[in-house]
């Protein structure tokens, strides 16, 4: 029966190989063509951190579990999708990871966030720790809206990648909003907080050493992730368009999605199927070897990446952006304008200059979490209940 297993799985690798097709492949923001570049699509998905279930790592919270197996595929969702917007802050979305080539000291930094123990910005210890506030026992599922609202909080203590996160409730994005949070004053990354950085600061993409500091607003760079549900039971399929041109922008992050044992990371696609990333695999959690330095190679998805059709999609989801500049999110809000004139694409969220007055301060979820709104909000993206009635809101 082993070997048997063995061999599926093996075989199951040259299946999941890309359709011989001339539809182009999306990958976060990416085009190619299978037929000329498939080492290139193929080099670009190993390049992305994967995090799976681990086990054997310490208890979280000295007497919990020691695995997150079973419970833990959407906070490793969670992971990824916060993984490779760090990647774009500190490597560039053009780095690729090289099996066995000697990696940059940014990378490791990065790596080295979201290891498994209790001090790393963004271990599963931190997130499973920083959801007993949003109502989440240790080891009890999240979706995609729960582990947004727990990594916005994480980021505030990451102060080398000095992030702006913002979530975007109700369906609706307000771009006075981000804006007041990304040219906030709030002190960035700089000489006090972290000396290593020098003049890796950015200032509207300029290095702090030329002199511009007095003259331009800090722009701390954005992490924007919008918590939708595209449907009851299943995706609305007035939607799919929308969610493709997604993955078609430079500032695409991907989706994080899905519900209990069956969440991914989801990165781009192909044709009416959508390509990602599977957490659930178990693997030993990875100490630091003698020399110190981090065995990485289990971090990085080294076969065809899983493939599903798009129409097969839970409506539950989280779809991210990474705007490193002020200029990169002016950007993306053009193409999301001209998104609403796309034929035969329904919108997924609407984006507006300022807060519509019927709106809630935004600020009394995060102060209040046990309130009856982010109580409404919860049932609302992470219900699973055969009896979920969208009416009883």
């Amino acid at each position: 029966l082993f070997l048997a297993t063995l061999t599926y799985d093996t075989l199951r690798f040259e299946y999941e190989d890309f359709p011989e097709t001339k539809e182009p492949v999306w990958i976060l923001g990416r085009k190619y063509s299978v037929f000329t570049e498939k080492e290139e699509i193929l080099l670009d998905v190993t390049s992305r951190l994967w995090f799976t279930y681990r086990k054997n790592f310490p208890a979280i919270g000295g007497t919990g579990p020691t695995s997150d197996t079973g419970w833990g595929c959407m906070l490793r969702c969670g992971q990824m999708i916060f993984a490779q917007a760090l990647v774009c802050r500190h490597l560039g979305r053009d780095w690729r990871w090289i099996k066995g080539k000697r990696q940059m000291d940014n990378y490791f930094n990065v790596l080295n966030a979201f290891i498994d123990k209790k001090d790393s910005y963004y271990s599963i210890h931190q997130i499973a720790q920083m959801g007993v506030g949003e109502g989440k026992s240790i080891g009890q599922w999240y979706g995609p809206n729960t582990v947004a609202q727990v990594l916005k909080k994480l980021a505030t203590f990451d102060t080398w990648s000095s992030l702006a996160v913002h979530i975007a409730m109700d369906n609706t994005v307000v771009m006075e909003e981000i804006r007041r949070l990304c040219q906030s004053n709030v002190p960035c990354a700089g000489a006090a907080a972290c000396p290593a950085l020098g003049s890796d600061v950015l200032y509207n993409g300029c290095p702090e050493d030329v002199g511009l500091k007095g003259r331009l607003t800090l722009w701390k760079p954005l992490v924007l992730l919008i918590p939708l549900r595209l449907g009851l039971t299943e995706i609305n399929e007035a939607y799919i368009e929308t969610l493709k041109h997604c993955f078609m922008m430079p500032q695409s992050l991907g989706v994080i999605g899905g519900k209990p044992n069956s969440a991914h990371y989801f990165i781009g696609y192909v044709g009416e199927e959508l390509i990602y990333l599977d957490p659930h695999t178990t693997q030993p959690a990875v100490e630091p070897g003698d020399s110190g330095c981090l065995p990485d190679e289990s971090f990085h998805c080294q076969h065809p990446p899983c493939r599903m059709s798009i129409a097969e999609l839970d409506p539950s989801i989280a779809v991210g952006f990474f705007c490193n500049t002020e200029a990169d999110f002016n950007d993306w809000c053009q193409q999301i304008k001209k998104l609403s004139l796309v034929r035969g694409a329904l919108p997924m969220f609407e984006l507006v200059e300022r807060q519509p007055s019927h709106f809630s301060n935004p600020d009394v979820l995060n102060l209040t979490p046990d309130s009856s709104d982010a109580d409404r909000l919860e049932r609302f993206f992470d219900s699973e209940d055969e009896d979920f009635e969208i009416l009883s809101l």
